[in-house]
């Protein structure tokens, strides 16, 4: 643990600053004299300072590797595991903490002779984002960070917008690095995305704005990071040793051997980042490698004029130079491919320059062009930017106890390219599209036009067979998407049955024409025959990926319906109807979705964009989203009809589970009847009310909600065992034949009434308190620092809420039906849905306002 400031440690007592290490190197550095380079990792939501072990305990390897030439320290910080993404009021301290954590590390290597002027930072999740806010402080200096890698950091919006802090903090960092685009050009980022197994944070949300002013931001995902071709869940990203190898190979990579520390060169860093995470040529890194090579060694020259060659070595001594003129081939042909089984990084293609009759004298390293793959490194070179080179010049070292084999054509592009169009979206994989490659190559380019969509996935079959049952090498399929790096990798035995899910993390952008791409790299002498399929489950899958967070919007505007629907039957038939069923008749996706898409449609027009300014208006969500891309055909009315099963069940749990709980409390506690009070609102009453209140505004306003919450259903509770017991005794009693039943009838009916609008009131209030669950987790955690939650997201929610559930609890059908304010308290619940799903997709925090604008006619229904 670092020692902070008194001050620093005063204003933040939930957070602390840690040293990582282990063995002799912890042993050294108890006295905090250092002598690396400072690299700070940050947690994300509920994540461990402890996380860092991982980085750390490699980083340490490497660096006894070369013999502490050059060591990397590795700090974390504690953020006491706090739910940043779920609550947003911590961030802003969260950032200012760092800040201080970064002015205490530099000071530790104050007086060194090679002390950094910065740090670099590596974030995960919510801590890459807190890691970027840094540089909206007005007192930070951008000098301070040169390098920052975020893992499966939401960048673009909140994967769960609960609070207005939340989506507040976002908005100023995301317009502060457009804004400020020019001044971060030294500033050069990374962000690591999961892919598919990440279900917390989708990688759609991890890319960096792309901006043309700011070339030195650059966005994976980890199945396409070369060496670990592997998508990761939301945790594994940070322990991945693949992944975590990458990026501890490329920091020792960012040294600058004359300050020790990473180098100040915005270039050089984009280049090591693009090297071992976009496209490894399986070479070391070299900044600036020679443009000509001398071919020496007294190896064996071998010239080949086939158009396809293929070389297997095992135990062989002498090396060996095969040379393959590209006069004869210019012509007929517009690419070589070439590739390696030998995995090393050494060189071995060269293309030559200058030679004489039997060996070439002065060549160019084509190695740097090659690309690694899972089995082989590969290369593929247009013949025609490369008009100065004679020969292609393949170098085949000594292999003592290695085998490998080698395999080069050259080959028309047209001839290896073919085009699949994709299945349309409805077909529902009833249909499918086939094509047959008779493989006499060693590469394969399948187009999958018209895919660039998010709402589109496809299953990709692939089956492989050959003529002769020798053994073979694997075959690689990659799934190229040409706009972004989220490419897939599969390698499949040969002969095999191959299974691909193709699908996209982002949309085509609107100025891109490329086309997705499947690459085939294939045995020779085999046949493969590829299938493609329209997948509706995975269609399912990305709709709930994209905005599942979204359901609970669609839930509670079921809700709001059926609430509207009962509060109508109350006034046409004077008994409120039963929540099923009034579900059925009244949850209609008609009523609201296409007020929303006309409304989206007219926003398009710009006499009705002055006219919803001019009403300031805000943004509707799905515009909003349909401007990202992110928005397809239909969501709303699957997401609907979604919310209306939700919606169903929890009326169902909550009709059965009041019932279950009145009869429990009726065995174990066996209620006194008492006469019942009815009026509304009593001295007690108003003390509960003022008291919840008073606890809402100096502790936290979720636990309030919590408090009245758990009273409504007790009083419910309660209130059902003491209507059961009036019955029974009812029954029993030898009451006067001719009015018993008359009575017995009407009460029972008001009672049942009563008893499901208290049932809907409590489902709509149910979703109320789990959207501010988040905030109630924070303040207990944090119960030990401040009593007092700052600042509260639901405080000024709580007070009014706390007032008018003390009065509806209390209330009954019977009051409410005389009312005059019954037909327009009926009529607002479908406004509201509406405009809650037109304001409230990426606004969660925004649904306990419709909620209670509704409940607050009821309770002026109850009163008027």
């Amino acid at each position: 643990k670092i020692k902070l400031p008194k001050k620093t440690a005063r204003r933040y007592p939930a957070y602390e600053l840690y040293l990582y290490g282990e063995g002799n190197y912890a042993e050294a550095n108890k006295n905090l004299i250092l002598t690396g380079i400072p690299v700070l990792f940050l947690p994300g939501n509920a994540g461990s300072y402890k996380q860092v072990r991982s980085l750390g305990s490699i980083a340490l390897r490497k660096a006894e590797d070369v013999d502490f030439k050059y060591h990397f320290n590795f700090f974390s910080v504690n953020f006491n595991e706090e739910l940043v993404a779920l609550y947003g009021g911590s961030l802003q301290r969260q950032t200012k903490f760092v800040h201080e954590c970064i002015k205490v590390i530099l000071k530790l290597y104050r007086a060194r002779e090679f002390a950094p002027t910065s740090v670099a930072i590596i974030g995960h999740s919510m801590g890459g984002l807190v890691a970027r806010a840094l540089l909206t402080l007005k007192n930070f200096r951008p000098d301070l960070i040169n390098l920052l890698i975020t893992q499966a950091t939401p960048h673009v919006a909140p994967v769960m917008p609960l609070d207005k802090y939340l989506t507040d903090f976002y908005t100023t960092v995301n317009n502060h690095w457009i804004l400020k685009a020019q001044d971060l050009r030294n500033l050069t980022t990374l962000s690591v995305a999961g892919g598919f197994r990440d279900y917390q944070v989708r990688s759609g949300l991890t890319f960096l704005p792309r901006l043309s002013q700011h070339d030195s931001a650059l966005s994976v995902v980890s199945s396409a990071v070369p060496r670990a071709w592997a998508s990761t869940d939301h945790l594994s990203i940070v322990w991945c040793k693949e992944l975590i190898l990458a990026t501890i190979r490329a920091f020792f990579d960012l040294i600058d051997e004359n300050t020790r520390q990473i180098t100040e060169n915005p270039k050089k860093r984009m280049s090591v980042l693009n090297h071992h995470f976009v496209r490894h040529p399986a070479k070391t890194f070299e900044e600036n490698p020679e443009a000509f090579t001398e071919l020496t060694g007294a190896f064996k020259w071998i010239n080949v004029k086939a158009s396809k060659w293929t070389y297997s070595a095992y135990n062989d001594s002498d090396g060996k130079y095969f040379t393959f003129p590209l006069a004869s081939h210019r012509k007929s042909y517009s690419h070589i491919y070439c590739q390696n089984s030998m995995l090393d990084t050494n060189s071995w293609i060269y293309g030559c320059v200058s030679s004489n009759s039997s060996m070439c004298l002065k060549a160019t390293d084509l190695s740097w062009r090659a690309e690694l793959l899972p089995t082989v490194k590969v290369v593929i070179l247009k013949l025609e930017d490369y008009p100065s080179l004679s020969h292609i010049v393949i170098y085949v070292q000594p292999t003592v106890g290695n085998k490998f084999t080698l395999d080069c054509e050259f080959f028309k592009e047209d001839s290896r390219t073919v085009q699949l169009p994709v299945t349309h979206l409805f077909s529902f994989g009833l249909s499918s599209r086939k094509i047959l490659l008779n493989s006499t190559g060693l590469l394969y380019n399948v187009q999958l036009q018209h895919f660039d969509q998010i709402y589109q996935a496809f299953k990709i079959y692939i089956e492989s067979h050959c003529q002769l049952p020798k053994e073979r090498k694997p075959s690689v399929y990659r799934l190229h998407i040409p706009w972004s790096h989220e490419d897939s990798i599969t390698v499949a035995k040969v002969p095999s049955f191959t299974e691909i899910s193709a699908k996209l993390h982002i949309a085509q952008p609107e100025n891109d024409s490329s086309v997705p791409v499947l690459n085939i790299y294939s045995s020779s002498d085999c046949q493969y025959e590829v299938t493609l399929k329209t997948s509706f489950l995975q269609i399912l899958g990305q709709i709930i990926r994209f905005h599942g967070c979204s359901l609970p919007v669609y839930v509670v505007s079921n809700i709001l319906l059926t609430y509207g629907g009962q509060l109508s039957t109350l006034i046409s038939t004077g008994q409120c109807s039963d929540f099923p069923l009034e579900l059925v008749r009244t949850a209609k996706p008609y009523k609201v979705d296409p007020i929303i898409s006309i409304v989206v449609f007219l926003l398009g027009f710009n006499w009705f964009r002055e006219i919803w300014d001019s009403l300031s208006l805000p943004e509707v969500d799905a515009a909003i989203l349909s401007s990202q891309d992110a928005w397809f055909p239909l969501v709303s009315l699957i997401l609907f009809l979604f919310g209306t099963g939700i919606a169903y069940w929890s009326g169902v749990f909550f009709s059965s589970s009041l019932r279950l709980f009145s009869l429990l409390w009726l065995t174990l506690i066996r209620p006194s009847v008492h006469q019942k009070d009815n009026r509304l609102i009593t001295p007690r009453r108003v003390c509960v009310a003022v008291s919840l209140a008073l606890v809402s505004w100096t502790t936290c306003g979720a636990f309030a909600i919590l408090m009245i919450y758990l009273r409504y259903v007790f009083k419910e509770t309660s209130q059902n065992a003491v209507k059961h017991t009036i019955k029974k005794r009812d029954s029993v009693d030898g009451a006067s034949e001719a009015t018993q039943p008359l009575c017995n009838d009407r009460t029972v009916a008001e009672d049942v009434s009563s008893l499901r609008m208290h049932v809907t009131i409590l489902n709509l209030f149910t979703w109320i308190m789990l959207l501010n669950l988040p905030s109630l987790i924070y303040w207990l955690k944090n119960l030990r620092y401040n009593v007092r939650l700052d600042p509260d997201p639901c405080r000024s929610t709580a007070i009014i809420l706390v007032s008018i559930l003390e009065i509806l609890m209390n209330s009954n059908t019977s009051e409410v039906k005389s009312s005059k304010l019954l037909k327009i308290a009926a009529k607002v619940p479908l406004p509201l849905s509406v405009a809650m799903l037109a304001f409230g997709q990426m606004h969660l925090y925004k649904v306990p306002h419709f909620i209670t604008f509704s409940l607050l006619l009821h309770v002026l229904c109850c009163i008027v």
